[in-house]
């Protein structure tokens, strides 16, 4: 980081978790040994990952789990937010794989020897292929098939775990999955996209129905992806285009999870695009959650366009980015958290996912990611400004661990804190690691 760390500020406290993220699909590998998720097969597509890879073996974490705990644990990191794989614990017909609760269960109690708390997400994109074939997250069944799913899996683990996840970014499942087409299943149609999110957070709240009947103990909420949005110009057109831009991205799933209601937008959709909303629905998704999980990288320039649009413009040519052209802008993550307190009424906030991707290289056995380190710094200071405001943040996790596969980028980006050579599997820390370890060495 470009200075210190200051252990005095609220991150620095002893009950304000620091913990480092993946999700199963990008680092677990060993796909032999489930059944097939939706990114198997949109990995077949030609063109779809940009560089023709596939997470058949991703950084074979499956098999190297050991090391990648010890790793965490030598690190210093208070917790370990990682994803459970849905078609590695249930098969095509219905039957629970056994070996695949297995895997995760040596992982849990590894955490719990080490004394590491464990962060379960249960639905980080992978929906398995079978279900996908019967319509996916545009078929209510869905929904009711993750229910089940989670209630499997939480009975399994037991008190293992800290937290809970029901979905991690329904956005990006619905938007980017049944909307653009560009992760996967691929389906493209405007008339997809928000049908597939209300299943999504259906599936969410029916979800909460089951953990807090199996483990009501243990804390369960919504991971959400959230873009800070901000107007090209002070015109009102740019304004009202902004606040279009934040309904469709930000609110059409924080809104329903906290309020059960969807914004306003909502009525001004064509008829073919609104999502079919059965009675009682509202109620499932707007479950109490013990905490809200905020994902944030970047922010945006919005722009309006002729017919009531809006247009989200590049970066300018003068700002900081990183190797994925997102701007870096700390200051949004301040203002996004003070715009959810000020907007809604909020359960503790957890940042569960916040990094970047840079042009990493190994120059004299150690990779120089100052970039990174820099923005890892003005991002926590951002959250400990936001604290100091008021708002009620619980813990940070760092976005990720390691380098690993990053969906229709294939492993072009790296985002990881620790280097992976993906023709070897050899890990090693980055300066970015180091700086953290140091400081969370010192706030212990």
């Amino acid at each position: 980081m470009s200075k210190d760390f200051s252990i005095s500020s609220a991150l620095g406290e002893p009950n304000f978790t620091v913990g480092v993220a993946t999700s199963s699909f990008q680092i677990e590998g060993a796909s032999e040994l489930r059944e097939p998720c939706i990114w198997d097969t949109f990995c077949q597509v030609p063109g779809a990952v940009k560089d023709n890879s596939d997470g058949r073996t991703a950084c074979d974490h499956y098999h190297l789990w050991q090391q990648d705990i010890a790793l965490i644990d030598e690190l210093g990191f208070d917790a370990y937010r990682f994803s459970v794989c849905w078609p590695r614990i249930i098969c095509a017909d219905g039957s629970v794989n056994q070996e695949g609760l297995a895997f995760y269960l040596k992982i849990l109690d590894e955490l719990q020897r080490r004394g590491r708390k464990a962060y379960v997400t249960l639905y980080h994109w992978e929906l398995p292929q079978f279900l996908e074939d019967k319509g996916g997250w545009l078929n209510r069944a869905t929904a009711y098939a993750f229910a089940q799913y989670s209630r499997i899996v939480a009975s399994a683990f037991g008190d293992r775990v800290s937290a809970y996840t029901t979905l991690n970014e329904p956005y990006c499942s619905a938007f980017l999955g049944y909307e653009t087409g560009i992760h996967a299943p691929g389906k493209i149609g405007k008339q997809y996209g928000k049908k597939a999110a209300h299943h999504l957070l259906l599936a969410h709240g029916l979800a909460m129905q089951e953990l807090n009947e199996v483990c009501p103990d243990i804390p369960s909420g919504l991971v959400l992806n959230f873009t800070t949005y901000y107007p090209v110009t002070d015109s009102e057109a740019d304004k009202q285009a902004t606040l279009l831009a934040k309904a469709h991205f930000n609110d059409w799933y924080v809104s329903p999870a906290l309020t059960a209601k969807y914004p306003p937008l909502l009525n001004t959709l064509p008829e073919a695009e609104k999502p079919l909303i059965e009675p009682g629905d509202m109620e499932i998704i707007a479950a109490p959650m013990a905490y809200l999980g905020v994902n944030y990288y970047t922010r945006a320039l919005v722009q309006a366009r002729p017919g009531g649009h809006f247009e989200i413009l590049p970066p300018d040519d003068n700002v900081p980015v990183t190797a994925m052209n997102w701007e870096i802008y700390p200051q949004g993550l301040c203002d996004l958290l003070l715009q959810l307190h000020n907007e809604y009424d909020l359960p503790p906030l957890l940042i569960t996912e916040n990094g970047m991707a840079e042009d990493d290289v190994i120059q004299d056995g150690q990779v120089h990611d100052k970039v990174r380190m820099g923005y890892l710094q003005d991002h926590m200071q951002a959250v400990a400004a936001a604290m100091e405001k008021g708002v009620d943040i619980r813990g940070y996790f760092v976005w990720s661990l390691l380098d690993n596969f990053e969906w229709a980028q294939g492993y072009l980006k790296r985002f990881g804190i620790v280097h992976v050579d993906f023709t070897t599997q050899q890990r090693l820390p980055k300066q970015s690691a180091l700086k953290l370890s140091e400081w969370l060495k010192q706030r212990r």
